[in-house]
Parts: structure tokens; C-alpha cells; sequence
């Protein structure tokens, strides 16, 4: 019994030990899972860390960029408000020009209308009549066709003053200048006729400015001027080609000293050695030439023209007076008989009359520089 009661003994002492070793294995087991849940959880405390250290980064850069996005936008909203204050002084500038430029083309305009209308006030236009020529200056012995001395002329252009009587007006000059006088402080005159009576204004002549000048004239026997080339060719060709055409005296030419051709303006100018060549071809007026067909060219001769002793002048006639508010009767030898009628008797103011001119439309009236 003793032994079967120490074997049982034994027997759980075993079964203990085992279960000591097992519930330390367990143990271990348990240990290494806690550390591992240790291990585990200090790295998830360190990557928390790190992360909120990120965070803390990335909060901070968020931070800058959202004070940069406000500077920016501020900046933005400035050069916005920049930009309009310009672009309404552009406009308002771009306004201001607009008007300056309407402004400066109306008064370009009006400079122009006056220009135009002074530059034909003052222009002259007459048709110098054929007269006999008479010469001053001795003529040298021999011929002096041949020579090379230029033509010299000198010619004196006095404008003479000139009125428009319009329809109702009327042009009367007396003998005396008093006359004018009396009737200017009088006003208004009543003019009868057999079954009614005129009103008319007398009114004093108010001329455009007159001129006066001299023109010397110099005509060249050597040169010609030969306009109206159409051609393509060349500078240097084309002047080959028109002095061969001039040279030959079959067809009138001469010896050519130069050509001078000018592109731009489509002419030239021919130098010849002998006077009277070109005084002949400009007498032609035209001449026929070979650039590489047939074309006709224009001549005509060379010439300088000055102007001296230029005088510009105005002035009121003192015996002639202007008749203004003439009704149209129908008859303007009747009204032109009655107003001279009228303006001879001393009664009314008048005097002997020299010249009346009376239309009842439109006319130019001259007037000399005595009346």
C-alpha cells in the first residue's frame, strides 16, 4: 500500500511539474506578446509623434501659404484697381485725344478752305496778248542765232481791281469826290420813277487786295526738256537711246553734249552743242523715238523764271460809290437811266456822273485806280 501511495505521489508531482512547465511556457508566451504589444505600441507612439510633427509642419505651411494666398490676392485686388484707374485714364486720354484730333482736323480744314481760298485770291490768271518786241540791249556783230547766250525777257504784270455786282447792285462813278461823300452821310436814297420809287443804299467800295510784280525770264538755246517717257528701261539705257535719237541731223538733231534722265518724274533734259537745236525741236512741241518701240515724246524748251518787285496793294475808290437794294423792275436801261437821272441833280445830294453800270443779274465791273 505504501508503494502504490508513493507512486501516486510521484505520479502527481509529475503532473504537477508538467503543468508548472506548461503554465510557463504560457508565461513566456504571454510575456512575448506583451512585449511585442509593447514594441508595437511604442513605435505607434513614435510614428504619432512623427506624425504630429508632420502635421505640425504641414499645419505651419498651410499657415504661410494661406498668408501668401492673402498678400497675393491683396496684390491681385491692388494691381486690379491699378490697372482700372489706368485703363479709365486711357480712356478718358483716348477721349481727350479723340476730341483734340476732331478738333485739330476742323481747324486743318478750315486752314485748308482759307488756303485755297487765299491761294486763289491771290492767284493771276492772264493771257499775255502778242506784242512787238522791242529790244534794249544792242545787238553784238555777226549772227546771233548762233550764239550761246540764253533769250532774256522781262515782263511787268499789273493786276487791275475788279467788283461783282450781284443782282440788286448797282456801280456809279462821279467826276468829283465829294459827291461820294455827301451821299455816304445821307443813308438811304429814294430813286422815283413815272409810277413808283426805289430805295437804295449807297455804300462805299471795298476792293481785294491788288499786286503788282515783275517776271524775267530766261530762256535756254541749248537745252530741252523732253517729258513723257513711258518706258522701263534703264537710266543709263534709256539715255543711250535718246541721244541717239537727237543726234541725227536727218531728223533734225544735232550733237548731244549730255543727257540727263530724271526716273521719277518721267523726263529728261537733252544739252546740245549748237544754239537754235532745241529752240527747234520745242517749236515741234513733240518728237517720236525708238525705246524699244515707237513712243512720242513731249518738248518743250528750258526755261528759269524769277519774280522781282512783287507789291501788293488795296484801297476803296474814292469817286465811285456802290448802289445796293435796286428792286428788279425788269427794265435795267430804265433803272440805269433814272439812277443817273436821279444822282446828277445837286438837290439830291448828287453831281456830274462819269460812269454808271446797272445788270440784273450778275457782272464784273473794273475798277481803275483813278475812280
Amino acid at each position: 500500500m505504501s508503494e502504490l501511495r508513493h507512486d501516486a505521489d510521484v505520479h502527481q508531482e509529475d503532473g504537477a511539474a508538467a503543468a508548472v512547465a506548461e503554465a510557463q511556457r504560457e508565461l513566456e508566451q504571454w510575456k512575448r506578446k506583451v512585449e511585442a504589444k509593447d514594441d508595437a505600441k511604442s513605435r505607434l507612439i513614435l510614428e504619432k509623434l512623427d506624425m504630429e510633427q508632420e502635421k505640425k509642419k504641414s499645419n505651419n505651411l498651410m499657415m504661410e501659404l494661406i498668408r501668401k494666398q492673402e498678400g497675393l490676392q491683396r496684390e491681385l485686388l491692388q494691381s486690379s484697381r491699378t490697372i482700372q484707374e489706368r485703363m479709365s485714364e486711357v480712356r478718358k486720354r483716348k477721349m481727350e485725344l479723340t476730341e483734340k484730333l476732331k478738333r485739330s482736323r476742323a481747324q486743318l480744314q478750315q486752314k485748308k478752305t482759307e488756303t485755297h481760298r487765299l491761294d486763289n485770291k491771290f492767284k493771276i490768271w492772264a493771257e499775255l496778248p502778242d506784242a512787238e518786241v522791242e529790244f534794249v540791249k544792242p545787238k553784238q556783230d555777226g549772227d546771233d542765232v548762233t550764239g550761246d547766250e540764253p533769250i532774256r525777257g522781262q515782263f511787268c504784270v499789273c493786276q487791275e481791281g475788279a467788283l461783282q455786282l450781284t443782282g440788286g447792285q448797282a456801280l456809279i462813278t462821279f467826276e468829283e469826290e465829294k459827291v461820294v461823300s455827301q451821299l455816304l452821310q445821307s443813308g438811304r436814297c429814294s430813286v422815283t420813277f413815272d409810277h413808283h420809287s426805289l430805295e437804295v443804299t449807297p455804300k462805299r467800295i471795298r476792293t481785294e487786295p491788288l499786286v503788282q510784280f515783275e517776271i524775267q525770264l530766261v530762256v535756254s538755246r541749248l537745252l530741252l526738256s523732253v517729258e513723257e517717257l513711258d518706258s522701263s528701261m534703264p537710266k543709263q539705257r534709256l539715255e543711250e537711246r535718246l541721244e541717239l535719237a537727237f543726234c541725227r541731223p536727218s531728223r533734225g538733231g544735232a550733237e548731244v553734249q549730255s543727257v540727263e534722265v530724271n526716273p521719277r518724274q518721267r523726263s529728261a533734259r537733252v544739252a546740245f552743242a549748237k544754239p537754235g537745236v532745241a529752240e527747234c525741236f520745242a517749236l515741234r512741241g513733240e518728237h517720236t523715238v525708238d525705246l524699244d518701240f515707237q513712243t512720242v515724246v513731249k518738248l518743250s524748251p528750258v526755261h528759269e523764271h524769277q519774280l522781282h518787285k512783287f507789291q501788293s496793294f488795296c484801297g476803296a475808290p474814292k469817286r465811285s460809290l456802290l448802289l445796293d437794294g435796286i428792286r428788279d423792275t425788269g427794265d435795267a436801261e430804265e433803272v440805269q437811266d433814272q439812277l443817273e437821272i436821279h444822282f446828277q441833280k445837286p438837290s439830291n445830294g448828287g453831281g456830274e456822273i462819269e460812269h454808271t453800270l446797272y445788270r440784273s443779274g450778275r457782272v464784273w465791273a473794273v475798277l481803275s485806280p483813278e475812280n
